[in-house]
């Protein structure tokens, strides 16, 4: 890439987007970040994300988009019809910024997706990066979505297009459930997961998540492709847990109750989802990323 060329990082202080950053940085790379208000140095404010979103200033001279910004993590939803909320800014805002960065000559566009497009869990086999896509909340029929406009526009114009699909994303700080369990470890607070020890589900660290988009800027191969990524070593729901804690250097209580029995009373509250993300399996097949690009993930 040019020296003169700079990557375009939305969502810039959020969870990922944050971390991006830093390692753009780190690696050399000229880093612009788009950020709602308040810009700091290097940073450019955009408001919401809508389809009416001007990016006219934080596309200049951008050479590389890396789209992490999206409505995610809404543990409390108090919008009447969740599915248009997240359509809005997921889909159509992506879309919207997809067609004026390939009217501004962007070359490379990078979308942070999600592995839920695949499916919401794994029954014997890990999910591909070709599988039919299976988007099981509104979340990910946004993302799914977004994933069919964006190859729209590539095939209209020359933008290129890339699709990363990461399962939860740890690190410090994590955002949703992962939010919830650190904050009860944080308080000594004893946990009924003792025996979900047999689940195995996927995860990629900020790191590994960070150095695949670094890589992916580059490649000649990743061109329109579809990547899924992880740490490439799948936990149970127990071990992640231990790993937290440990992680906080705080002691964990665990208390051995059967899965069944805190599974069945979620899924008749309808938390369904958070039952199969408790004690469901969630494994992923980086085979073809690991191939194309010659990668393997940093962090274990």
């Amino acid at each position: 890439m040019p020296a003169d060329r700079k990557v375009l990082v939305t969502g810039a202080t959020g969870f990922l987007g944050k971390a991006v950053v830093e390692r753009l940085i780190a690696s050399g790379r000229s880093v612009r970040g788009a950020v709602r208000a308040h810009p700091g140095p290097g940073a450019v404010a955009v408001g919401d994300l809508s389809v009416d979103t001007d990016w006219s200033a934080a596309l200049e001279g951008v050479d590389t988009v890396v789209h992490c910004a999206a409505r995610a993590h809404v543990l409390k939803e108090t919008a009447a019809d969740p599915l248009v909320q997240f359509r809005a800014v997921n889909r159509d805002a992506t879309t919207a910024l997809a067609l004026q960065a390939a009217a501004a000559g962007v070359r490379r566009f990078i979308f942070i997706s999600s592995i839920g497009v695949n499916g919401a869990e794994t029954q014997g086999a890990p999910f591909r990066h070709d599988d039919t896509p299976e988007p099981h909340s509104p979340y990910a029929v946004s993302k799914s979505e977004a994933e069919g406009d964006l190859h729209r526009v590539a095939y209209e114009t020359r933008l290129e297009i890339v699709i990363i699909r990461p399962p939860l994303i740890t690190g410090p700080e994590p955002k949703g459930n992962l939010a919830t369990l650190n904050k009860v470890i944080a308080k000594g607070l004893p946990l009924p997961f003792g025996l979900a020890n047999r689940n195995r589900r996927d995860l990629v660290s900020r790191e590994t998540l960070c150095d695949l988009i670094d890589v992916v800027i580059d490649h000649p191969a990743a061109a329109g492709q579809t990547f899924l990524v992880s740490d490439g070593a799948p936990v149970s729901t127990r071990t992640l847990l231990e790993q937290m804690a440990a992680a906080q250097g705080r002691a964990l209580t665990l208390l051995p109750v059967p899965t069944a029995l805190l599974a069945l009373p979620l899924k008749l509250i309808g938390k369904g989802a958070m039952a199969s993300q408790l004690f469901g399996d969630l494994e992923v097949d980086i085979a073809h990323t690991r191939r194309t690009l010659n990668w393997s993930p940093p962090v274990s």
